[in-house]
């Protein structure tokens, strides 16, 4: 992986160097966090089965595409900062400190389950970085401020599939996609569904 300097050596006017040097290495987690939700939300488009398959198969292709141009901006705004976007997937994977999605070929219910977890933790690594750019660098939290409202929509598509009429979350409590998987599983396996209206 090609090393970052720790600072650029040239940024926008009114940033230092330095405090560029920090929101550049912020944005390489966050275009990294963003290819690999990308290429999971691909993955589940692909391995999705069941009767509720098409729905899922068709609600996620819109997630990918917006997915993809978020990472787009993030590469260039570090591009913008003077510092050298690193969208190599052997980058992605020396930098990580996630594993890879876990859920292979399984019914929509668990794909959800296990997606609910998966937004959850990028939503909440992208908000810390929104945090920390607030005062050094608010175009960048503006960015990652209207991702943010993307990100967090998506997973209200996906939660509304989870969400039990009292407003509980089946994946509530759940720490790995396994586990969010198999409660969204059970949870669907505890409501019928309702009866076929008549002809």
């Amino acid at each position: 992986m090609p090393s970052q300097p720790d600072d650029p050596s040239y940024t926008v006017p009114g940033l230092s160097t330095q405090d560029s040097g920090r929101i550049i290495e912020l944005l390489q987690m966050r275009l990294h966090a963003l290819n690999d939700l990308h290429l999971t939300l691909k993955h589940v488009h692909w391995n999705v089965v069941g009767p509720h398959f098409i729905a899922v198969h068709e609600m996620i292709d819109p997630q990918v595409d917006k997915v993809r141009d978020m990472t787009d901006d993030i590469a260039e705004r570090i591009s913008t900062l003077g510092g050298e976007p690193d969208g190599t997937p052997g980058a992605l994977v020396a930098a990580r400190s996630w594993n890879d999605y876990s859920i292979g070929r399984a019914e929509a219910i668990e794909h959800l389950g296990a997606l609910d977890l998966v937004y959850t933790n990028v939503i909440a690594d992208h908000r810390e970085a929104m945090r920390e750019t607030e005062e050094a660098d608010p175009v960048t939290q503006d960015i990652l401020i209207e991702q943010l409202r993307g990100l967090e929509l998506f997973q209200w598509f996906v939660r509304a599939h989870l969400e039990s009429s009292g407003g509980k979350l089946s994946t509530r409590g759940a720490t790995t996609e396994t586990g969010a998987a198999d409660q969204a599983a059970e949870q669907a396996r505890l409501t019928p569904l309702p009866a076929p209206a008549a002809p």
